[in-house]
């Protein structure tokens, strides 16, 4: 019977070196997160560096590989993604909004303070940085890279599994000490969605712009209740 589709094969050194690059950057992130834990300017530097670099090495493997086409902008689905990232800021909103007496909040920002040195004073700062840098970094890295690019050399489904549950799994050492259990799984079921949805966007395009503006949404509601939690502390 003929495939058409090579779904779950990653039987070729790009696709290898692909989930690799993506699985030991996560990693090593883990590390730096859950067991370093630097402050926030030096981890920032890290995650920059090695979101950058496995990329690059990859661009060493395979020429056609460009940072440019990740980042074209595309009139197609711009005002879509708009009007779903302001619904996604609403529901983030809303849904804590509706759970905040029950879930306890107050060990975000006391980890945040104990882990990272953020605090009251410096939250804007990261705050933007969260929202316009780092979101656009992740994108790059878990869309961009571990999806666009590797369902080039891999499959479609894949790609779709592995970058979302990449992009889920990268959080969860970030979280430790965030929430409870039960609001961590909720957490990294929410994030595997998102990302899965990212994808979608990001297919028709062959670019990481659609994503980043919903994903810049979503910060921006984090980043509210941060506002909220730190004005509480």
């Amino acid at each position: 019977m003929k495939t058409t589709e090579r779904s779950f094969k990653v039987h070729n050194a790009p696709a290898v070196l692909i989930v690799s690059s993506v699985l030991i950057a996560c990693i090593l992130m883990g590390i730096v997160d859950a067991i370093l834990r630097p402050g926030y300017v030096a981890k920032s530097l890290i995650k920059i560096f090695l979101f950058l670099f496995f990329p690059l090495l990859y661009k060493k493997k395979d020429p056609t590989f460009y940072f440019k086409k990740l980042l074209k902008p595309t009139k197609r689905g711009f005002t879509i993604a708009l009007l779903l990232g302001a619904g996604v800021y609403l529901l983030i909103l809303g849904a804590y909004f509706l759970t905040r007496n029950i879930f306890d909040f107050s060990g975000l920002t006391v980890s945040l303070t104990n882990t990272t040195g953020v605090n009251k004073n410096n939250f804007l700062a990261v705050a933007l940085y969260i929202s316009f840098v780092n979101s656009l970094l992740e994108e790059i890295f878990f869309r961009g890279f571990s999806f666009i690019t590797l369902k080039k050399v891999s499959g479609k489904k894949f790609s779709y599994i592995f970058s979302s549950a990449a992009f889920a799994l990268y959080h969860i050492a970030m979280m430790i000490g965030w929430f409870a259990l039960p609001l961590v799984l909720a957490a990294l079921a929410g994030l595997f969605l998102g990302g899965f949805l990212f994808n979608k966007f990001d297919e028709k395009n062959e670019n990481v712009i659609l994503s980043w503006i919903i994903h810049m949404f979503a910060n921006f509601s984090i980043n509210t209740i941060g506002f909220l939690l730190f004005d509480a502390s």
